[in-house]
């Protein structure tokens, strides 16, 4: 099991121009309680199984374990997860000595697009493109596992 430390931002800009690549992603929730998530993904062709502990931090940092699956075994995973899946699209944007994963939602989430980044450390210094708008790190609102419950579309 690692530590995940990572920041969220929305995008206030085009990012697109300097993204290197992109993918489909979908996920479900096998579990999502008290901040602890069993996730399902299908990033393009390949399968992955995510077990996240609760966030500390003010929401930066939280223990994560994952694990390559097959397509199958996601595709299978899926069928059993909560309601309200996760489609989008993830850009992966190189920024100085990151990279940002860029997701623009799609479906019940369309209009959110977000960026994150993953650092070494919570105090690490990193590059903020002018397209990086607010940042929203331990915004429960912006978690995916929230927004399968209350999606974007719906807020007021």
């Amino acid at each position: 099991m690692s530590l995940e430390i990572e920041r969220k931002f929305l995008v206030k800009g085009d990012f697109r121009p300097h993204a290197r690549s992109h993918s489909r992603i979908v996920q479900g929730y096998l579990c999502a309680d008290g901040g602890r998530t069993v996730r399902v993904r299908l990033n393009g062709e390949v399968g992955f199984i995510t077990i996240k502990g609760p966030s500390f931090d003010g929401g930066l940092s939280r223990y994560e374990f994952e694990k390559e699956i097959t397509t199958d075994e996601a595709l299978a995973l899926l069928k059993l997860c909560l309601p309200g899946a996760i489609d989008k699209t993830r850009w992966l944007v190189p920024c100085g000595e990151h990279t940002f994963e860029v997701d623009e939602f799609r479906g019940d989430n369309e209009g959110l697009i977000m960026a994150e980044i993953e650092l070494s450390t919570p105090d690490e210094h990193f590059e903020h493109p002018d397209w990086l708008g607010e940042e929203v790190t331990g915004d429960r609102r912006y978690y995916n596992a929230s927004l399968t419950q209350t999606p974007y579309g719906k807020w007021k």
